[in-house]
């Protein structure tokens, strides 16, 4: 009998999580099958790895404990990869040779499998003097469009997304140009953005007072404090970038601050990191442990709990043992220090099943309540093994109790720590759980609210048909299981309903227990005031949230999975193709077919006016769309200008163009390509970017107009303004992002991480 409670589940395991040969043919029978040999390749390390095998493969079944994608997919294969989910690289040089030096360590990272987190605060700005040369700095987001295009080239090879956070402190003079830098939507897409908020910044900004943006002792612009909080807050409220990180808390609150500084975190914010930290995670699934749900009885087992949380712990730390690392320093720092990442899922499925609205006082009690014994555990659990195999290498017991985060630590803890020491430095941190949730049965994600309680979505079956498929939410379906489908009480909030402020509330009790940080989006309605949502970050800041990701769904970030009129509990959502076991799932509603598709009497698409700097005519590009299965994909391209100097080329171009597109499957690559061609009489400047030749001009339009109709995944929907670039637009309305692996419009940030509510795709995992 199958372990999985719902179809999305088992696919979502043999898509992601389950052992295969190279040709395909499983290794893994059945997910029992993926638990023993994650069990097995954890308990190696241990001194007695048979007996740690049947405890670990216990803690595994039934999806109690969830280790990260990575640990899942990769534990006991055998393969070169890291079991580290993410890392923050280390300190970038203002140096040219040093800057390439931190490009090379991030390809062979991210080549392992590793998301990586840069401060980018260390490069001087742009038109700052460089000695020597006599010239001025580029500054560093011109560095970071030479990141961006790293990872795409790495994407490019394999199956995985890059995911790379770029931060940069609220006092660097680029500052301004960060915070606006993804309004284009075709730049540094393989970045999230998060400005370093400092208190001193806060202050400045509560006073309405002065701010000076400096680099290296010299001060460049002062500017008002209010005004560049308030430019910080327009472009997340239009955008839904840069998010906010309060860089002073986290390092005061750091168990090691005694020994490191932290300038950046992991893709999704929960592992604030030093450099070459690595971020390792693991979630306990609370949706598992409660006791007689919906019951007046109902219950979380604790007991259960604790002994959960002991040996996750265990697990966890021989993870450093048993991963592979891209870099020896990461190693270094993995073994120096020892910290994990053990946080939670399931928490808003187990309030409910407690019969608790999520964001109430009394549910954020008990979630205070709950993340106090987790962390208890996980410290008293660390100090054991502290005990058996010896304290992490720097620890200082006098200099680790001082520190802010353990300062309202249960004292007996305190005392363990202080005769044993502590295997490992930091424990506990609150990741997306966005897949892995959806392996587990459903569950809610995180700390997150439950988003929808119930969808539907359309899988292509083999024999080409397409079927429906609810997916429904653990606690919902348990719900039906004991009371039928009977209407859900009040309680049953989900993220549609849930004021801003009560998503605060959650976050700021999960963080008083919780040593690293949390990976949260606050969902705002799109009718906010501007006013208002500037408060959810002043009282994210109040309340002592080391972070804060805000999404307001609007023409620009496109909208979230709509919700059915007739049963206000679900939402619908669409869905193609999925991995049968033998083909890989293609991106973006990928058609592979044999021969072109037929061209419709009549199609909608845009147009351009590309103005090429040295051209005294500008050049047409007109783009048109086929809609196939409700969704738009580029059919045919049109390229015209007066200039007679492009006659044969531009033709020859867009018959080719054309015929690639006509065939379907992912004509993305055209972009690429396009992109990369070099013009040996020269480029031109354009928009503060060098564009190398006319065709890689051509090849962003394209590039833009994909991102624009959804086929390829872009930060922002909208064409940017541009004096080189005028759209004149005919067609459907667009309709938000669309999911890179299934094409389903029903992309959404959870977490901080933009994810698939239809086939469980993350931009993170």
């Amino acid at each position: 009998m199958s372990r999985f409670s719902a179809p999305i589940a088992e696919q979502i395991w043999d898509m992601k999580y389950r052992l295969k040969q190279a040709d395909g043919t499983p290794v893994d029978q059945t997910v029992e099958d993926s638990w023993r040999r994650i069990a097995r390749a954890l308990a190696a390390p241990e001194a007695d790895p048979a007996a740690w095998e049947e405890k670990f493969y216990a803690a595994l079944e039934d999806f109690r404990f969830l280790p990260a994608g990575r640990i899942t997919a990769g534990a006991g294969t055998g393969r070169n990869v890291t079991l580290f989910n993410c890392f923050v690289m280390g300190t970038i040089p203002d140096s040219m040779a040093g800057i390439f030096d931190m490009l090379k360590e991030a390809a062979l990272t991210m080549q392992q499998g590793g998301g990586i987190g840069y401060d980018f605060s260390t490069i001087r700005p742009k038109g700052a003097s460089v000695l020597g040369v006599a010239a001025d700095a580029s500054g560093p987001l011109s560095f970071m469009d030479v990141w961006d295009a790293m990872c795409r080239t790495i994407m490019s090879a394999g199956s995985r997304r890059g995911a790379m956070m770029a931060t940069m402190r609220c006092d660097h003079p680029d500052i301004e140009a960060f915070i606006t830098a993804k309004q284009d939507a075709a730049r540094l897409r393989m970045f999230n953005l998060s400005v370093l908020v400092t208190d001193a910044f806060m202050e400045a900004v509560k006073a309405d007072g002065p701010w000076e943006l400096q680099f290296d002792g010299k001060v460049y612009h002062t500017v008002q404090a209010r005004d560049l909080w308030n430019k910080i807050m327009r472009a997340t409220y239009d955008y839904a970038e840069p998010g906010v990180i309060f860089i002073d808390r986290i390092n005061q609150m750091n168990n090691l601050r005694y020994c490191e500084e932290i300038a950046a975190t992991n893709p999704c914010g929960e592992q604030p990191l030093p450099p070459y930290g690595a971020c390792l995670l693991g979630s306990i699934n609370l949706a598992r442990l409660v006791r007689d749900p919906f019951e007046s009885i109902a219950d979380l087992d604790e007991a259960e709990l604790d002994d959960l949380v002991a040996t996750a712990v265990r697990m966890m730390d021989n993870v450093v043992e048993a991963s592979r690392f891209a870099l020896p320093q990461q190693e270094q720092e993995a073994t120096d220090k020892r910290r994990i990442g053990l946080g939670v899922t399931g928490l808003a499925d187990a309030l409910l099943m407690v019969g608790l609205r999520y964001g109430s006082d009394e549910a954020a009690r008990q979630t205070e309540r709950w993340l106090h014994r987790i962390a208890r555990a996980a410290y008293l659990a660390s100090v054991q093994l502290a005990k058996e195999k010896g304290a992490f290498p720097l620890f200082d017991a006098e200099k680790y109790l001082a520190s802010g985060a353990l300062a309202h630590m249960d004292e007996d803890v305190r005392a363990a720590i202080a005769d044993h020491g502590i295997r490992n430095a930091l424990l506990t941190s609150i990741a997306p759980t966005g897949t892995i949730s959806l392996y587990a049965g459903n569950v809610s994600s995180g700390i997150e609210p439950v988003f929808a309680y119930a969808y539907t979505r359309k899988v292509l079956q083999k024999d080409g048909s397409r079927t429906e498929e609810e997916v429904v939410d653990y606690a919902v379906r348990l719900w039906r299981e004991k009371f039928g489908e009977t209407e859900l009480p009040d309680y049953f909030v989900n993220a549609q309903t849930l004021a801003p402020m009560d998503h605060v509330k959650m976050q700021a009790a999960a963080q008083k227990w919780v040593d690293s940080s949390i990976s949260k989006t606050i969902n705002c309605p799109e009718d906010i005031s501007f006013d208002a949502f500037k408060d959810v970050y002043l009282q994210a800041y109040e309340t002592g949230c080391k972070g804060c990701t805000t999404y307001r769904p609007n023409d620009v970030t496109g909208s979230v999975l709509s919700v059915v009129e007739e049963k206000p509990e679900h939402a619908t959502a669409e869905h193609v193709p999925v991995d049968d076991g033998t083909h890989p799932v293609p991106p973006a509603d990928v058609v592979y077919i044999a021969d072109p598709l037929d061209r419709p009497q009549a199609l909608e698409g845009n147009t351009y006016k590309l103005k090429w700097p040295d051209s005294e005519h500008a050049i047409y590009i007109t783009i048109n769309d086929i809609v196939i299965g409700g969704r738009r994909r580029p059919f045919e391209v049109f390229i015209n200008s007066k200039n007679m100097e492009h006659f044969a080329w531009t033709v020859a171009l867009t018959r080719m163009i054309s015929a690639v597109f006509r065939r379907g499957g992912d004509v993305s690559f055209v972009v690429e390509e396009l992109k990369a061609v070099f013009d040996p009489r020269g480029g031109a400047w354009m928009q503060g970017k060098y564009i190398p030749s006319i065709l890689a001009a051509i090849g962003g339009v394209i590039e833009r107009h994909m991102i624009a109709i959804g086929f390829i995944d872009g930060e922002g929907m909208g064409l940017k303004s541009d004096p080189h670039l005028e759209a004149m637009t005919a067609g459907e309305p667009r309709r938000g992002r669309a999911c890179p692996s299934c094409g389903a419009y029903e992309m959404r940030m959870v977490e901080g991480c933009m994810t698939c509510m239809s086939c469980g795709y993350s931009k993170c995992s």
